[in-house]
């Protein structure tokens, strides 16, 4: 914390109440507006009249306008959420937690948004718009973007806006799809990410329980050849981190195979890969998809996965994650895994 800051913060401590919980309803309406004044208390765990006042006092200042379909945040506003943030996570201490769990894990850097996946639904969301703004920053003159399946990828698109040169991107999938559910596949969330930001995208369907066979035959077909030769080009991956066991029953794995992640320690999963808590690979996925080889030679690679009960799920996956990883992770995977590393 900047030093006038924390003398602001030592003369008057209940300006940085008011200021963190204005900062908050300012930061959600950008999230979910236009949103109304009911929905947006409950996701600042404000009562009904403590919201329409700070509405009030932010519509006053011209930060955020009101309509028939809710408040939605004025640029006004956006200059000031975006002049904030920095000072708002350092005094909210979780920057100097991503700080501590960026040199314990030795990866380019961490982003720790407030909450906790487990329990509340606003994290998953604010771990969607950092993910985004940190692609959308980062990526640069990147040509090509493999995105995974799952909830939380899936979440991303919604946060991104168009911006200059997106036309030149191409969204890939990372590997095949998981589960029942077809809006959480890569393939529909590659699609998702092309329409949001205005590049294109390349669809690639593989099933996940082909014999040895039939997967060296599949192998030599055009399409997956064409795919092979993306993934070695590849300048972006984002990717989700699953608990080993949750990802094996997901994937309708038999049971000798649940049982043989379990006995081999299996924590976390990425990309078909399961890793125990060293970092090593104990099981893997005949699939065609991008590789742990692979990612050593892809310029940024994001990592998005929150809630406490994933954090060794995370940790076994970052032991052998490259250096140039950013980690986009919320309060309660984070201090959870600080906990875990100080006990190791």
């Amino acid at each position: 914390m900047d030093d006038l800051m924390e003398a602001q913060r030592k003369l008057v401590p209940e300006m940085m109440e008011l200021m963190q919980q204005r900062y908050r309803i300012l930061k959600f309406v950008k999230m979910a507006g236009p949103i109304g004044r009911r929905p947006l208390g409950q996701m600042a765990g404000l009562s009904e009249r403590e919201t329409r006042t700070v509405m009030d006092l932010l519509r006053g200042q011209n930060l955020i306008q009101i309509a028939k379909d809710g408040a939605s945040i004025t640029t006004e506003g956006l200059t000031v959420l975006l002049a904030l943030e920095p000072s708002m996570e350092d005094w909210s201490g979780r920057a100097s937690i991503a700080k501590k769990l960026s040199e314990s894990l030795g990866i380019q850097s961490v982003k720790v948004v407030a909450g906790n996946c487990d329990t509340d639904t606003i994290s998953k969301s604010l771990l969607a718009m950092e993910a985004a703004k940190q692609f959308s920053t980062k990526i640069g003159e990147g040509k090509i973007v493999a995105v995974t399946g799952g909830s939380t990828i899936a979440s991303i698109p919604l946060h991104i806006e168009k911006f200059n040169d997106a036309n030149n991107l191409l969204f890939i999938a990372a590997r095949g799809g998981v589960g029942d559910d077809i809006g959480l596949q890569a393939n529909v969330i590659a699609a998702s990410f092309a329409a949001a930001c205005g590049g294109t995208y390349s669809t690639f369907y593989y099933p996940e329980s082909l014999s040895e066979e039939a997967h060296e035959a599949f192998r030599k077909e055009p399409s997956v050849l064409k795919m092979l030769q993306l993934y070695e080009t590849t300048d972006c991956v984002l990717h989700g981190i699953g608990d080993a066991q949750t990802m094996a029953v997901l994937r309708n794995s038999s049971p000798e195979e649940q049982h043989m992640i379990q006995n081999n320690g299996a924590k976390g999963e990425a990309f078909g890969y399961y890793f125990d808590s060293e970092g090593n690979v104990v099981h893997r996925l005949r699939t065609v998809g991008v590789q742990t080889g692979h990612l050593e030679k892809i310029p940024l690679i994001i990592s998005v996965a929150g809630g406490s009960s994933k954090a060794e799920a995370i940790l076994a996956y970052m032991a052998s994650a490259p250096k140039q990883t950013i980690l986009i992770t919320d309060e309660g995977a984070a201090t959870e895994m600080l906990k875990i590393l100080v006990n190791k």
